[in-house]
């Protein structure tokens, strides 16, 4: 596609970037001679037409801004070739790398110098947040920032690129509810479709952390949809402080406007004063698990898991297999006549062998989903996990450093890959024991466990 002539006049240079049904391409400008950004949105038979809204609402706003940081309009045009037909969008060309770019490339942030790009990228949300109506951008993450080179004691230029999310607040009000952002840089109310000028700083909060640890949100662990970076980084617990309010998962709790954030950021309220005003979890009524504690010792007794969803598609699975619905003759029940047939041959026994497997493992899933209790037992040296079914155990300890016990700790957790909270018991940021692999727990369940369990290591 290169050297291709869009609307007569935009030479395409190189591609860069692409989506589905997408492309941002670098090209020239035949007029004015100078290097210009073509987005492109194609018409094809999956089109979405969603897709179309938010193209014209990008188009729109750009249309409106004057800010140095932020690529400036300069065209907008339907094209309708034999082989496609969309539209394009063509703004100003930045020609800088991308914050991802420059940690991929090694670059590494300081503190200060992470702090100047968190003030630049504030005054840009300001711009945004004080239009009438308040412009949101939806989608702010490293990618879509970019940095020029160093020049100076300066640590370079920043802009903000892709409006392509882009939305404003009258607009969310009374219109459709549109899902968008990138996973990891959402705050929560923002997968609800629901956003405010706020939800953009938990965004730029995301991306900062990014900038101090090299590590992109999802890589990173949670407990209660908050982002625990502090053992990744070596920043000072004033900034750590502001990065937390910065991404605090609640609405009500987060920095309330980029004014308040970039006024506190060389002084925010400690975060311990939140967790000092937590509110006391009550043990659930219905609630299966037994706690024993004393002075030295914490006893955790839970449940068999029972029949989850995934454990009932491979009971549906092996069931069938395990009643030879392949075979009449190879079975389980016709063994002793198998065994005593002189024509076997070994593509049966290869078979009957695979069924018996099958059922000893039919038979244990089910049997521990009904009788598998998981014992857990924490004392000042050690950690032991018993597995109890029927008349059968299975301990596994776990050695604790004394001096280490106060890092031992009980966290709630967002595991990305199953879209459900987790309880782990972690020592010094290193996880022991998933409990969600032993039992079903319920909300209630893991706070009130955090709760006890966490109560009973500071006393201790």
């Amino acid at each position: 596609m290169n050297n291709e002539i869009l609307n007569d006049r935009y030479q395409i240079q190189s591609e860069l970037g692409r989506q589905t049904g997408r492309r941002t391409l670098l090209a020239l400008d035949l007029i004015s001679n100078s290097n210009v950004v073509v987005k492109i949105l194609y018409l094809g038979k999956d089109f979405d037409w969603q897709e179309l809204k938010l193209f014209q609402r990008e188009s729109e706003t750009l249309k409106n801004f004057n800010h140095p940081a932020i690529p400036q309009y300069l065209d907008y045009f339907e094209f309708d070739t034999p082989n496609d037909k969309g539209f394009g969008l063509v703004q100003t060309y930045v020609a800088a790398k991308s914050l991802e770019q420059h940690v991929e490339a090694g670059r590494r942030f300081s503190t200060t110098e992470v702090k100047e790009l968190a003030r630049a990228i504030l005054e840009i949300l300001i711009y945004l947040h004080e239009q009438q109506p308040p412009i949101i951008h939806r989608d702010i993450k490293p990618s879509n920032i970019l940095l020029t080179n160093r020049s100076g004691n300066s640590v370079g230029q920043i802009y903000l690129v892709d409006f392509g999310s882009v939305q404003n607040v009258a607009a969310q009000e009374g219109g459709t509810i549109t899902v968008v952002g990138t996973y990891g840089y959402m705050p929560p109310e923002q997968f609800g479709g629901r956003t405010k000028p706020a939800s953009d700083l938990y965004s730029l909060g995301a991306t900062l952390i990014y900038l101090v640890t090299a590590m992109h949100p999802t890589e990173l662990p949670q407990q209660d949809l908050q982002i625990q970076f502090r053992q990744f980084t070596d920043i000072t617990p004033t900034f750590a402080d502001w990065l937390e309010w910065m991404t605090e998962p609640s609405l009500n709790q987060r920095f309330s406007s980029a004014h308040q954030a970039l006024e506190t950021i060389e002084n925010p309220a400690p975060r311990a004063k939140a967790i000092i005003t937590q509110e006391l979890v009550n043990e659930p009524p219905s609630t299966q698990i037994t706690l024993n504690k004393s002075d030295n010792k914490l006893e955790i007794l839970m449940p068999p898991k029972g029949f989850g969803i995934s454990l009932l598609a491979i009971i549906s699975v092996l069931a069938p297999f395990c009643i030879g619905i392949h075979s009449e003759k190879i079975n389980v029940f016709n063994l002793i006549g198998l065994l005593t047939e002189i024509d076997i041959s070994s593509g049966a026994l290869l078979y009957l062998i695979l069924q018996i497997f099958s059922l000893a493992t039919l038979i244990y899933l089910i049997t521990s989903a009904l009788f598998k209790e998981t014992h857990v037992l924490i004392t000042e040296q050690h950690i032991t996990i018993i597995h109890k079914l029927l008349c059968f155990k299975r301990r596994r300890k776990y050695p604790i450093d004394t001096d280490k016990l106060s890092q031992l700790k009980v966290v709630s957790t967002l595991s990305y890959e199953r879209m459900k909270y987790e309880l782990w018991l972690i020592q010094s940021d290193v996880p022991i024991l998933n409990f969600n692999k032993y039992s079903n727990l319920t909300e209630s369940e893991r706070r009130w466990l955090v709760q006890e369990v966490n109560n009973w290591i500071t006393k201790s």
